[in-house]
Parts: C-alpha cells; sequence; structure tokens
C-alpha cells in the first residue's frame, strides 16, 4: 500500500462544523521561460475537534473519501495565527 500524502498549507476558512478549507501553495516552473511561479490549491479538510482557526498553519494527510469533496484529515496545528492585541470585532469597535 501506497503511503498517505502530507502536505502543510495555511486555514482559509473554518466556518463549517468539523471542516476546514486549506490553501496549500507550491512553486512550479514555467515550461518555455522558465520562471518560477506560485500555484495554490484548495483542500476541504476533516478537523475532528474544530481546532485549526483561521490563518493556522496547518499539515494535512489523505485519507478515503470522508464525503463529496472530503479526502484530507488535519493531522496537526503546526503554528496558531497572530491574534490582534486589545481584541477584534463589533464589541472592540463600540469601546472606542
Amino acid at each position: 500500500m501506497a503511503a498517505k500524502s502530507k502536505v502543510q498549507g495555511v486555514v482559509t476558512s473554518d466556518k463549517m462544523d468539523k471542516t476546514v478549507v486549506v490553501m496549500v501553495e507550491r512553486q512550479v516552473r514555467h515550461g518555455m521561460y522558465g520562471k518560477i511561479q506560485r500555484r495554490s490549491s484548495k483542500f476541504m479538510a476533516h478537523d475532528e475537534t474544530n481546532q485549526a482557526h483561521v490563518g493556522d498553519l496547518v499539515e494535512i494527510a489523505e485519507s478515503r473519501p470522508l464525503s463529496r469533496h472530503k479526502r484530507w484529515v488535519v493531522t496537526s496545528v503546526l503554528q496558531r495565527a497572530a491574534q490582534p492585541a486589545g481584541g477584534s470585532g463589533p464589541a472592540a469597535e463600540n469601546a472606542r
């Protein structure tokens, strides 16, 4: 049996229950001109404990199909997103 592929990416959406959208960037050399280009792919990944949030760097691994679009599972959160000091949102705006 082949080894499951693992990739790292940044969470772009966590609005669904137990699911996150992860954007994975890779570098590709242009076929004719040779310039290095950045390409990105978005994957829906299963997050059983809802531990990953927008901006977090996560590692995802291939799995069996879990739904129509989910074929990846979040294995670990490598780095948390930086939270702005003083909070954010409507409550923070009204306090100023």
